[in-house]
């Protein structure tokens, strides 16, 4: 599980490399020996430097802290990584780079992402399908492209329609609408 706010996720007073190798030796992925080793495979996959292991979280700026927590979850070895709301509490810059370490984690690892989030051009990036929920209640599902350029249920629509315009826009010309001046269009009641 990789949560939202990387820096609550982690503890403060332990250092990154610290909390990577517990979940290893948890699980007993690696001799004792060898974790470290591990432990520094897995901060190189995600980007970071080996020698963050001994940074504590504090010390560590929102992009670099998502990536240690990403690091530490990916430390099981598991088959299915979830994250909450994974970029929110990011800069754009940052965003940007989290989502592309995600799809290639995801595509080099052979991982699936279950992500739960309200940013629907991060659900575009990163998945392949989506469920829609409303009041804890599944309302919509299907492949992303279809649910987010032709959705049928109520909600889902006011969901993209909530979608800033250039968002939209993008939305629309992957509809194939376009304005009269030749423009993509946003949906009806976008802003």
């Amino acid at each position: 599980m990789v949560f939202q706010n990387p820096l609550l996720s982690l503890d403060p007073h332990q250092e990154v490399g610290r909390a990577i190798r517990e979940v290893i030796a948890f699980h007993r992925l690696r001799p004792p020996a060898r974790i470290d080793e591990r432990v520094e495979e897995i901060l190189t996959a995600v980007g970071l430097d080996a020698r963050l292991a001994a940074s504590r979280p504090l010390n560590l700026s929102g992009g670099q802290c998502q990536r240690a927590a990403i690091a530490r979850a990916l430390a099981a070895e598991p088959d299915l990584l979830v994250l909450d709301e994974p970029v929110s509490a990011l800069d754009v810059s940052s965003q940007a780079q989290i989502l592309n370490l995600l799809a290639d984690l995801k595509e080099s690892l052979g991982i699936s992402l279950l992500t739960i989030s309200h940013d629907l051009a991060l659900v575009r990036q990163l998945a392949d399908d989506v469920v829609v929920m409303c009041q804890g209640e599944m309302v919509e599902s299907g492949t992303v492209d279809d649910v987010l350029t032709n959705p049928q249920h109520d909600y889902t629509r006011r969901l993209v329609d909530a979608v800033p315009e250039n968002m939209s826009r993008s939305m629309a010309a992957a509809r194939g609408e376009t304005s009269k001046d030749g423009e993509s269009s946003p949906p009806a009641g976008a802003s």
